[in-house]
């Protein structure tokens, strides 16, 4: 017991020393706006540049901060990564995200934080010297909102859904995406010509973003904020459709609470996806985590 109480210990004691204290850095300032992020690098570096996460928070777009990142960037400098977790508006602070809402004020929240988050990625496009960033293996991840956000970014047209006059070089491509409990608002985004590798994890009974596809929240469809989505397991089955790269993890019986487990409880796993991904092996994995049955009535997708 004493040797294995050591043995942990050590571990912890190297992960922390790896990685250095953060450094705030604004990203993106205008008229209106002021957007910060954390940067946590690698206490040693070599002389190759680093590979990149950047990562964002979840909070319904109306709550949340950037330290809520923390626990994975931290894990991904001790191995080697640079790695931001960032601010962005919260657009629908005060405001009604749910059934009631009103659907272009959802679909607008969704675009600011991902116009932010590719400004963030422009940030460290510009100052690749700086910072020391390979700007070919940049990741972005996130979790609840913050995974809604990746997505769309990492799939989304620049050119149509840009909202910022300095934009992300035409032919710029992420390494790889990470979601914990998201989805996307349409599946034909994810194409053959813009396919990346993708890590998804989520619970199969979620409520608040679908496991499949569903309305947000579940909601009626005769609800003004009513918008269907296309959770985990649809985007796991529309990339193996298009022989892509992706790896799910399923928390059988699991609900929303599940959006931020490999961050916060397995971030090594992150990364493990990470470095496969830079290897370029290619995966199509499906891990199931046995739970209890749903308690909510909807269709339990482990079975």
């Amino acid at each position: 017991m004493r040797l294995k109480l050591l043995t942990l210990f050590f571990f912890a004691f190297i992960t922390l020393t790896n990685a250095q204290e953060h450094k705030t850095i604004t990203y993106f300032t205008n008229d209106s706006t002021k957007l910060e992020l954390d940067l946590f690098l690698p206490k040693k570096q070599g002389k190759e540049k680093l590979p990149l996460l950047i990562h964002v928070h979840g909070g319904g777009f109306a709550g949340g901060e950037r330290i809520w990142g923390h626990t994975i960037a931290k894990h991904a400098a001790s191995q080697g990564y640079a790695a931001a977790s960032i601010s962005y508006t919260l657009y629908m602070k005060d405001k009604n995200f749910s059934c009631n809402g009103i659907l272009s004020e959802k679909i607008k929240a969704i675009q600011i934080a991902v116009n932010q988050l590719w400004q963030a990625t422009l940030f460290f496009n510009n100052n690749s010297e700086k910072y020391n960033i390979d700007t070919n293996k940049i990741f972005i991840s996130g979790s609840s909102a913050g995974a809604e956000t990746a997505l769309h970014a990492a799939f989304w047209d620049r050119k149509i859904m840009t909202i910022y006059p300095e934009t992300l070089p035409e032919d710029f491509q992420y390494a790889g995406v990470i979601s914990g409990a998201g989805a996307i608002m349409d599946l034909n985004l994810i194409t053959k010509k813009n396919l990346i590798p993708v890590q998804l994890f989520h619970g199969s009974c979620d409520t608040t973003v679908p496991y499949a596809t569903a309305a947000h929240h579940f909601c009626p469809a005769n609800s003004s904020g009513w918008l269907m989505l296309f959770g985990s397991l649809s985007i796991f089955e529309h990339i193996e459709k298009l022989n892509g790269s992706c790896h799910l993890t399923t928390y059988c019986g699991g609900g929303h609470e599940y959006s931020d487990e490999l961050f916060a409880k397995n971030p090594q796993s992150v990364v493990d996806f990470m470095n496969r991904t830079l290897q370029n092996k290619k995966e199509l994995t499906h891990i199931i985590v046995r739970g209890k049955d749903c308690k909510t009535g909807t269709f339990d997708f482990c079975n």
